[in-house]
C-alpha cells in the first residue's frame, strides 16, 4: 500500500516527512483521545 506524502514532527520536534523513508517498510499509527 502507497500512502501520501505528509510532514510532521519527530519525538524532538524535527520535522520529517514520509517520502524521507521511501524503499523502507514504515508503520504509521494514527491515534488520539476524543
Amino acid at each position: 500500500m502507497v500512502a501520501p506524502d505528509f510532514e510532521g514532527e519527530d519525538a524532538d520536534g524535527k520535522k520529517i516527512k514520509l517520502s524521507d523513508f521511501r524503499g523502507k517498510v514504515v508503520v504509521v499509527d494514527f491515534w488520539g483521545f476524543w
